[in-house]
């Protein structure tokens, strides 16, 4: 953890809104994935945070990359190439996964001369994918279930499992090779259950295949939703581990080759947002702050990710029950209505932890303020 004087100093060295990330912190999130889930190879989802800087780390560490769009592609393209990895294995696809089910005509046809592995979940992307990008190896996505996940995703993507073979059979018989599946069981879950049931999905699914002639598959794709520490009523991710690694040792042989996709898991501790009060009231005879950080900028997942990032100030003293609003004359833009803060005055700091994924990856511009600037310590 970045010590509070530092985030003191780079407030004070850079200014605010400042956004840091700590790179100690991702290759500890890194490491901490292999160890306690070491059949799994790790293919970091760029869109939990797509800064170079994190993509060049994670790479140096071992790391592949989940991509969703073409712009994600490149910047994984453009970050690793030279640079040393320290474990590579032979059935890694060009480092790369193009995991987002639908894909336009124009990506698809920029991806086929890299041979990609792109994931389906319908019979209109196969056909588009036999057309545009023939080159392609196919992962198909399962819908799996998404309970008590922070973000469901299962009424979007996913093939139902009863179509699955179908869909397998019917990318086979138009000349393409289906290597494996995918799922996601939604994101933030911290109901371990959604991992047992989807690979047991996943397992029959491998079977049905078998027994309708189709032998190619040789890969799991168990997605993301591993998740991050944000309080004390997350478990520890070992003992997701726990689980994750019985079910593939009962259920999937070992040259069967399983990879995850993990975004928040990897950047969310890794991330700092240090702000300043520029402006005080008292709303209904509560202390209110207003910031120069809002739900348009770092504290977007407030908003689109049910995601919440308790504000916490750097001074000491008694506290009140306060709100804290963000910079833009929107009314949405609300950071928090409850946080127990100090007297604060003009010009204080206040900072939030855990914040790394889906934060500042999609900040905007909106009532023309910026995003925070990003500071990247221990590279």
């Amino acid at each position: 953890m970045i010590p509070l004087s530092r985030l003191q100093k780079l407030a004070k060295q850079h200014g605010t809104p400042l956004f840091v990330i700590d790179h100690d912190e991702l290759r500890r999130n890194y490491r901490e994935f292999r160890k306690y889930l070491p059949r799994v190879q790790v293919y970091y989802a760029v869109k939990a945070n797509p800064d170079p800087e994190i993509v060049r780390t994670l790479y140096k560490e071992g790391a592949s990359f989940d991509v969703a769009s073409m712009p994600e592609f490149m910047i994984v393209h453009e970050n690793i190439k030279g640079l040393p990895a320290k474990k590579r294995q032979d059935w890694i696809w060009d480092k790369i996964i193009y995991a987002n089910p639908t894909k336009p005509v124009d990506t698809l046809e920029k991806l086929n001369k890299y041979k990609p592995l792109v994931t389906f979940d319908n019979l209109e992307e196969v056909r588009k994918i036999k057309r545009h990008a023939p080159n392609a190896g196919l992962a198909l996505r399962l819908k799996v279930p998404n309970t008590g996940a922070m973000v469901e995703l299962s009424s979007k993507f996913g093939a139902a499992p009863g179509e699955a073979v179908d869909l397998i059979l019917a990318a086979e018989k138009l000349g393409l090779t289906v290597e494996g599946i995918s799922f996601h069981v939604g994101s933030q879950t911290t109901n371990f259950e959604n991992y047992v049931q989807a690979l047991s999905l996943t397992a029959s699914i491998f079977k049905e295949a078998q027994d309708r002639g189709y032998r190619k598959m040789n890969l799991v794709d168990i997605g993301g939703g591993f998740p991050a520490p944000y309080d004390a009523t997350v478990k520890p991710f070992g003992e997701l581990a726990k689980v994750i690694n019985r079910e593939l040792d009962r259920l999937f042989p070992k040259d069967i080759q399983v990879l995850a996709e993990p975004g928040r898991f990897m950047v969310a501790s890794a991330g700092y947002a240090v702000s300043s009060v520029i402006g005080k009231a008292v709303r209904d005879g509560k202390p209110s702050y207003y910031i120069n950080d809002g739900v348009y900028h770092t504290y977007s997942g407030v908003i689109f990710d049910h995601c919440k990032y308790p504000i916490k100030a750097f001074k000491k003293g008694p506290t009140q029950l306060s709100a804290v609003f963000g910079p833009t004359c929107d009314a949405l833009d609300v950071v928090s209505m409850a946080e127990n803060l100090p007297a604060l005055e003009r010009d204080d700091l206040v900072y939030s932890v855990n914040i790394g994924a889906y934060s500042h990856a999609s900040a905007t511009y909106f009532n023309g303020f910026p995003p925070a600037k990003v500071v990247h310590v221990n590279r």
